[in-house]
């Protein structure tokens, strides 16, 4: 393997965290020439002295990890700033898409446009042939040439979830070799194996930017917008109570409401009338249907068949079977699935599967 590789280069983005460095080490080993690049993302200033950032993907400490890890397998390094085009492209679409009342979902938006847009531009200045990250996914060529994505071997780490928005043009260029590995586990072991210096770094958190808490990085840049909280799913009356900004709520929610003679859980926002519809019977939470708009089809098309399709409504969700798929405008389709699903959430990525395959996926209007 390492003679039909010797004259490939991949350029793997280097987190300074475990998967990304066991990435490039088995790379490494295939017989790739590897180049690690660490990219500099935009953070929002921490008002927190006790948060030091060392386990934040992209902080400081991040970097120089992801510096040791090159020097121990002896690669070239290089740190990319790209702190102006995330903040244009993923900080400031979070916000206005928090704005607007909808749960955004920042890490889809960054790996099209990030970690398998710029990052590829970057690799190919550099005259690699590829790129290569610590995302838990399978990439597979089928019988007609098309390149596919299919769940991790690990599927309590797979990230396809967040991969829905590539197209063949990008899948061309990847490379995903922590998907292949049976566990988190064993990548951690790999890490030792290797002596890399990270194999006990703990996990990153989700949104990256963000140095405390999502509601207090929204209290500083979207700041307070009041308005008046109804019970039920209308709002009718004087309403039951007061909330502080919508972007500071999300469907589902039941901490943080602020409602006495609870449990009250959030089930719908009111955009024009700046209201919070809560409720306290969780049924409400349930729906049947929803709407995928911006769909995406990684294979560059609609598939010739949407039966037996499932769909995960967030990251964490479990695949739900479709019962019905149908197109309703350009890249706009209505799901109706077999069982309800609580919370379907506005903003929020929706996922398509055909078993194990990664079909595409849409943002739920």
């Amino acid at each position: 393997m390492a003679l039909l590789n010797k004259s490939k280069k991949v350029v793997v983005g280097l987190s300074g965290g475990v998967d990304s460095a066991v990435a490039a080490t088995l790379l490494k080993e295939q017989g790739y020439e590897v180049i690690g690049v660490f990219m500099k993302f935009w953070q929002a200033p921490s008002d927190s002295k006790q948060n030091s950032g060392w386990n934040r993907c992209c902080s400081f400490e991040a970097q120089q990890r992801a510096r040791e890890v090159a020097r121990v397998l002896g690669i070239r390094f290089y740190v990319v700033n790209l702190e102006r085009q995330f903040k244009k492209e993923i900080v400031d679409y979070f916000l206005t898409e928090s704005a607007a009342g909808r749960t955004p979902n920042p890490c889809v938006v960054c790996n099209k446009k990030i970690k398998f847009g710029l990052l590829i531009e970057k690799a190919m200045a550099l005259g690699a042939d590829y790129v290569a990250t610590g995302h838990y996914a399978k990439k597979r060529k089928t019988k007609n040439e098309k390149l596919k994505i299919l769940k991790a071997e690990d599927e309590n780490k797979d990230q396809t979830y967040f991969l829905w928005q590539l197209n063949q043009k990008q899948l061309a260029k990847i490379l995903l070799p922590i998907g292949e590995i049976a566990s988190k586990t064993k990548v951690r072991e790999l890490a030792k194996k290797f002596n890399l210096p990270v194999s006990g770094t703990k996990e990153s958190q989700e949104v990256c930017f963000i140095q405390n808490t999502t509601e207090e990085f929204l209290r500083k840049y979207l700041k307070q917008k009041p308005g008046v909280v109804y019970p039920g799913v209308r709002p009718r009356g004087a309403g039951i109570g007061q909330h502080n900004g919508l972007w500071f709520y999300t469907i589902g929610q039941r901490k943080g409401i602020g409602l006495s003679g609870g449990p009250w859980f959030v089930v719908d926002k009111d955009i024009k009338k700046n209201a919070l519809i809560v409720s306290q019977d969780e049924n409400d939470l349930l729906s049947k249907e929803l709407t995928a708009q911006k769909v995406n089809w990684l294979s560059g098309g609609e598939p010739a068949n949407l039966q037996n399709m499932q769909a995960k409504i967030r990251y964490g969700a479990k695949p739900a079977q479709i019962k019905t798929m149908r197109k309703i405008g350009p890249n706009k389709y209505k799901i109706i699935f077999t069982q309800p699903q609580r919370a379907i959430t506005p903003g929020q990525s929706v996922a398509l599967y055909k078993g194990q395959e990664l079909l595409g996926g849409g943002v739920i209007s």
